[in-house]
């Protein structure tokens, strides 16, 4: 597997409540176990609206939410005007193929940060709210009918530290054999 081993943050924010969309911010503190300072999916356990319903004891597999930019041009030509942290991500990255990374990938951000992937993102029909179209848009289907989810990946965070616009990302692989993203 071929992967750039390093990229960079283009975006970073927060939001306190559960909105859709968070406020791009000039830093976010990650705190180790817990996901971003001061954002309402920080926590142990989910804090994901519709999985606390289902089972508020289940472990908190997104602490932090990354998406890639490229997906903003990519959506640009279809129409969409999508921006950082329009679609609640808390990290916009550069230079990263998100979606092709394994599972356990380990992201060092910045100086400290250290985020273990755990999955995809799973887009909701709230997405349509937001653009009208923009679910077809980020969530296709193969020939086989496998869904192709584009609307980021979820990380917990294994090692806090503060992290800005235009830090580096370091991909370290984790050891063979890869396990394929799954929605989280």
């Amino acid at each position: 597997m071929t992967i750039p081993t390093c990229g960079r943050v283009l975006s970073v924010s927060k939001d306190d409540k559960h909105r859709f969309s968070k406020a791009p911010t000039s830093q976010i503190g990650i705190v180790a176990g817990l996901g971003i300072q001061g954002d309402a999916h920080s926590g142990v356990t989910v804090k994901h609206q519709s999985r606390v319903a289902a089972d508020p004891t289940q472990p908190n597999l997104r602490q932090v939410h990354l998406m890639h930019a490229e997906l903003f041009d990519e959506l640009k030509s279809k129409g969409f005007n999508v921006g950082p942290a329009d679609l609640g991500e808390n990290i916009t990255t550069e230079g990263v193929d998100l979606l092709s990374l394994p599972r356990d990938t380990l992201l060092r951000i910045g100086d400290d940060a250290l985020l273990q992937v755990t999955g995809l993102r799973n887009p909701c029909a709230q997405i349509d709210r937001f653009q009208t179209g923009l679910l077809k848009a980020v969530l296709l289907r193969q020939p086989d009918g496998e869904l192709i989810r584009k609307a980021g990946i979820m990380t917990i965070v294994i090692t806090g530290g503060t992290v800005r616009a235009g830090d580096p990302i370091h991909v370290q692989l984790p050891a063979p054999p890869y396990l394929p993203l799954e929605r989280v």
